[in-house]
């Protein structure tokens, strides 16, 4: 192939100088051909990639089309239930709630009912007209320790920093909230002027500590107890770990670290941004709720709870032991599933890090429950929840609301291009270039984020009420049923037995699952 190109080249120049001879308007053809054939011999002589190096300028097809590759599968070769994480009917959905089209579907399910995990509710003769149902219920967080509780909506936006999301993105989400009553997690990117429209806030404090950071990058409680009373913010949540990168920190490319980013952050520019993997303000259990009470002491009484997505059972059973031996209890635990993720990850940690949202829900549920503290804590879930049924089931399984990522950046306007760590995004919502920002009109997305959570959680309370529930607590593990094999069907209170209230508070009653892990924790020590 080498042997052809230079052939092709000096062949191509021999006839190009000769018809430049006879006609010298034959020079424009040197426009064409020149910068191929540079091209072509640059491949040659370079040595980082084998394929243009054996192939001149025929190789470079083969990044072309691998490039190509993502969009033609989307929009010429997926069908209906493919396309990963997220299938084609489930992005159909956001888009149409978004804006607010019919998102009715003719003849029948595209599910095969008999495939192993189907899922469907358990609806009731007696259901209840949806007009006596409320369609925007709140559900209370805060302990008998809170002194601001909080009412929240069942549905809301999880977290997403500004940084890996536009500044016009982030305005658009807070605005929508605004308009729809429900709250805008900041994500651990610290808390911008963009969270501030007017929106509810929790603000989300990782082990970077942005926005309430030192110089050094401790914790800093005068800087946090600056912001932590803003008006906006609501409640404020600790983040151990996220569903995309459990164990890991997060990490913001240098490439979108702008001087307002970095100010933001209370940061330095020119590098990546990345957040330790575990915390330094406390070390043990018992240190961790010293520092409930000072952000406590430090948002003026506002609800405090954590986020975390389950790794080893022991720590988070620590936890527990530590808020019950000193009597300090979380407002709320964010359940984050292995499955989320709205921005890059290493594939490793995306696919095989992180207990995947329904085991941990339950398994989050029967601790607070075996320890007798879930009436002081509220569990709120994340993890590919898109759908009223989505919300149902994570309510069965153990949540008392919900958060979503993807589905709002759906309703943003996101099309799955998997481009969010490349600064490339097409629709200007995970990237910092201002020629791809400005493409995204903040007024006019803010409505479709607020369709899209009002036409959710009203699709929720409509299955609850075909299933003859009024309220999201009086879901249980009753009302869902799965498919477990071709024949056999649970509801999942039978794949998840709960555990009897207080029973962890006594090493006889201990259920056999959680005695080594119960043995293994300490309030000392994670």
């Amino acid at each position: 192939m080498r042997k052809v190109f230079v052939v092709f080249s000096i062949t191509s120049l021999a006839i190009i100088a000769i018809m430049t001879y006879i006609n010298w308007k034959s020079l424009f053809l040197l426009l064409i051909f020149l910068p191929l054939i540079v091209m072509g011999f640059y491949d040659m002589f370079q040595s980082k990639k084998t394929i243009r190096r054996n192939f001149p300028l025929v190789g470079r097809m083969r990044y072309l089309l691998e490039s190509l590759g993502p969009g033609v599968r989307q929009y010429f070769v997926e069908g209906d239930l493919d396309g990963k994480p997220f299938n084609r009917l489930e992005r159909s959905l956001v888009y149409q709630r978004s804006k607010k089209e019919t998102d009715s579907n003719p003849f029948g399910t595209q599910l095969d009912t008999y495939d192993v995990g189907y899922q469907w509710i358990n609806h009731s003769i007696k259901a209840i007209p949806f007009s006596a149902v409320n369609s925007n219920p709140r559900v209370k967080i805060g302990s008998s320790q809170c002194e601001k509780p909080y009412e929240a909506s069942l549905y809301n936006i999880s977290a997403m920093s500004y940084g890996s999301l536009s500044k016009n993105a982030i305005i658009a989400l807070n605005e929508g909230a605004k308009q729809g009553g429900f709250y805008h997690n900041t994500g651990e990117g610290g808390l911008s002027p963009y969270h501030l429209q007017g929106g509810d806030v929790v603000w989300n404090i990782g082990t970077g500590y942005f926005s309430c950071r030192d110089e050094n990058g401790n914790f800093s409680y005068e800087n946090y107890a600056k912001r932590a009373q803003y008006e906006n913010v609501k409640m404020i949540e600790i983040k151990f770990s996220q569903g995309a990168k459990p164990g890991h920190g997060g990490i913001l490319p240098k490439e979108k670290v702008t001087d307002e980013i970095a100010a933001i952050r209370l940061v330095g520019r020119g590098h990546d941004i990345i957040s330790p993997p575990t915390h330094s303000a406390f070390k043990t259990p018992l240190e961790l709720m010293d520092f409930i009470k000072v952000l406590r002491k430090g948002s003026g009484g506002k609800p405090i709870g954590i986020k975390i997505c389950i790794g080893n059972k022991s720590e988070f059973i620590a936890i527990c032991k530590a808020m019950v031996q000193t009597e300090t209890y979380l407002d709320f635990i964010t359940v984050d599933g292995g499955e989320g993720g709205t921005g890059a990850a290493p594939q490793e940690y995306s696919d095989h890090v992180g207990m995947p949202l329904r085991d941990a829900l339950a398994f989050v549920y029967d601790c607070l429950k075996g320890f007798g503290i879930k009436d002081q804590i509220k569990i709120i879930c994340s993890g590919k929840i898109i759908t009223g049924f989505d919300i149902i089931k994570t309510l069965s399984t153990g949540a008392d609301l919900c958060n979503s990522a993807r589905g709002m950046m759906f309703a943003l306007g996101c099309i799955q291009a998997l481009e969010c760590h490349a600064n490339t995004c097409p629709t200007g919502v995970a990237t910092q270039d201002p020629r791809l920002v400005k493409g995204l009109v903040p007024q006019e997305k803010s409505i479709r984020v607020a369709r899209f959570q009002h036409e959710t959680v009203k699709s929720a309370m409509e299955l609850m009420a075909s299933a003859g529930i009024s309220h999201p607590d009086d879901v249980d593990r009753h009302v869902v049923s799965m498919r477990v094999d071709r024949t056999k069907i649970q509801t999942f209170a039978e794949t998840y037995p709960e555990l009897d209230s207080g029973c962890l508070l006594d090493q006889n009653a201990i259920p056999k699952t959680f005695l080594h892990h119960w043995k293994k924790a300490s309030a000392e020590s994670f």
